[in-house]
């Protein structure tokens, strides 16, 4: 990039992949970014917003993260069934659900902006996927106001999180119960 370019002001990408990976794997450190550019006068600055540059439409600096999910994961084969909203089997399944943190409102989750969540639905019919005896034997028994089994995540798994707490400080987490694996009757 030219000194001109500088001063006129554009947008530079920096690919800063090795950076966030390092936050990853040690998020208690405290690291930070810190952009410094040079003027023409030789002179070192920070890079700081300044609230009359909105008012001017100037350029205004800011970092975007996205995260992928790089790991190949073996998965077990489950006995729960997947299916689509296209599909016409009643019994328990498993549905995908995106969720859209943005569509919520919720402004403090920085990443991931959305998440395939997944849900069950279906009818449970006499021992078909239960996971405990002890289902099976209140189905049988049918007691009064049990209203027998009902389809429901068998498995769970977790997603890692970056948001803001209530001092505005960013924190990576790992939240669990996020993601339906699989489904059947309980």
């Amino acid at each position: 990039m030219s000194r001109r370019d500088l001063r006129i002001g554009k947008w530079l990408k920096i690919n800063v992949t090795n950076m966030v990976a390092e936050f990853f794997r040690l998020p208690r450190e405290n690291l930070a970014i810190v952009v410094r550019v040079q003027d023409s006068k030789n002179r070192m600055s920070l890079v700081v917003p300044h609230p009359i540059s909105e008012i001017n439409n100037a350029l205004m600096p800011y970092i975007e993260v996205s995260l992928r999910d790089n790991s190949h994961k073996r998965t077990r084969r489950t006995i729960g069934m997947d299916c689509t909203e296209n599909t016409k089997e009643v019994r328990c399944c498993r549905y995908p659900l995106v969720v859209n943190f943005e569509e919520f409102g919720w402004d403090w989750i920085i990443a991931p902006k959305l998440y395939d969540a997944n849900y069950c639905s279906g009818e449970c019919p006499f021992s078909f996927l239960q996971k405990f005896p002890h289902t099976h034997i209140v189905h049988l028994a049918a007691p009064q106001g049990s209203g027998g089994p009902c389809c429901a995540p068998r498995r769970m798994s977790s997603i890692s999180m970056l948001y803001f707490d209530h001092d505005l400080n960013i924190i990576y987490g790992t939240i669990p119960g996020m993601v339906v694996e699989s489904c059947g009757c309980s």
